[in-house]
């Protein structure tokens, strides 16, 4: 049989018999057969030329020895989310979802390093959907959190949480997600007042909290003062604390909430020694940004990003406004057993004229800086507080005080486990 090229400058077949035609479709079929048995392979593979990011949540479920894996696959179908690419994915934008499946790696009496403030379970709450609760962002798949490779990324090295009580909320939660696969001969926990060691003995790992509420120097860093009207703060260094910060390999560093008083913020250059005879009184956001740009200089003269990698956790809203999420009449965040479902949710007690300034002081700095976006997920989050749950001053509320919050609920503190732990979700993916 011969071919001929057409007038067209394309070929045709001549009329002889159609052999080469099937020979062709037979070729092809064995072709497109060895590309379905050989895709799987080529995608998954790290040294693909095509380098594909984007590999679909459906393989992962699909490898998965998981008992439920079989009753997932239809679901998984429709998933065309991509693996976690810190470049590629925006974690913030997504949605919570309810899954009963999902246990804590720990309990207020399972984990013996809880503050009594956060152990809400201990304390008395009844409910427990706010457990059980799975951050699912729109555009990628979030790892779930390995114990085991938490550690193992973490081998000789140290790890230091710097910032405030919500900040210390994220330490004790990684420390209780890790440390029940260690027998208790290979930890040790060392208490302190401002700075906290976890020992992972057998990784020689260490994961530590050092109390820094607004990183710069104040005077309420060792003996906290709690009237906001008596707090002076040295916005010009961090010296006292950051001697502290030398040597480590991963901090991680937040501050926010202590800002927030709603007063000016009293603030000194030089001395402490001029006691209020130096102090001027500051809006927030230029006391705020003065202080950050403090630590951004120690950062960017200090640290070196070829030892140390730097990363900062972004403001932990409050809920103390009920008519943010249209609850009128209702008590702050007491009694609330439900995120708010409202896409792009955004209430009060987030303040966009810090994230700016955050945005601002950070974009300018030498040293890279990896956000740990958690505001947007945590501000639907209004079921998740400590509320009437908690301590004030040493102690546990009294039954008079929990009937009463509107003045005495902490909309400000998370339970744990709760929230936080999938912050640490969000940190480990990063790592």
């Amino acid at each position: 049989m011969s071919i001929a090229p057409s007038s067209s400058g394309t070929m045709k077949p001549s009329r002889g018999r159609p052999l080469l035609p099937i020979i062709i479709a037979i070729v092809c079929a064995f072709a497109i057969l060895a590309l379905l048995y050989t895709e799987t392979i080529t995608f998954l593979s790290p040294t693909s030329i095509f380098k594909i990011k984007s590999c679909s949540r459906k393989h992962t479920v699909i490898k998965s020895n998981d008992k439920t894996a079989e009753n997932n696959v239809d679901e998984s179908l429709l998933d065309d989310r991509f693996e976690f690419d810190p470049e590629e994915c925006n974690v913030a934008n997504g949605k919570w979802v309810f899954n009963r499946s999902i246990k804590p790696f720990y309990s207020d009496r399972s984990c013996p390093y809880l503050d009594r403030q956060v152990s809400c379970v201990k304390n008395g709450r009844l409910d427990s959907d706010y457990r059980h609760w799975e951050w699912q962002p729109e555009d990628c798949t979030l790892p779930r959190f390995n114990q085991e490779l938490a550690l193992k990324k973490l081998r000789n090295k140290r790890l230091l949480f710097v910032g405030d009580s919500l900040q210390r909320g994220q330490w004790q939660s990684l420390v209780c997600m890790v440390e029940s696969i260690i027998p208790e001969d290979k930890k040790s926990m060392k208490p302190g007042r401002s700075h906290s060691v976890f020992k992972a003995k057998e990784y020689n790992a260490t994961i530590e909290f050092y109390w820094a509420p607004f990183l710069v120097e104040s005077n309420s860093d060792e003996r906290i003062i709690g009237d906001p009207k008596q707090r002076i703060l040295k916005v010009d260094s961090v010296s006292k604390h950051a001697k502290h910060w030398l040597g480590v390999d991963i901090l991680v560093f937040n501050t926010y909430v202590w800002w927030m008083s709603g007063l000016r913020i009293k603030s000194l250059w030089g001395s402490f020694s001029n006691g209020e005879e130096g102090y001027e009184e500051l809006d927030a956001p230029v006391a705020y940004r003065i202080g950050l740009k403090t630590w951004a200089n120690w950062v960017d003269s200090t640290v070196n990003p070829n030892k140390t990698r730097v990363f900062f956790t972004t403001m932990s809203p409050t809920h103390t406004r009920s008519e943010d999420w249209n609850r009128k009449g209702g008590l702050k965040c007491f009694n609330e057993t439900k995120p708010v479902m409202k896409k792009k949710h955004w209430g009060t007690g987030s303040d966009k004229r810090i994230m700016s300034v955050v945005n601002s002081v950070v974009g300018k700095m030498k040293v890279p800086i990896t956000f740990l976006n958690i505001t947007q997920i945590s501000e639907y989050r209004i079921d998740a507080h400590s509320s009437i749950y908690t301590e004030t001053g040493g102690r546990l509320l009294t039954k008079e005080e929990r009937a009463d919050p509107m003045h005495h609920a902490d909309c400000i503190h998370w339970c744990l486990p709760g929230v936080p732990d999938t912050w640490n979700q969000i940190f480990l993916a990063h790592l």
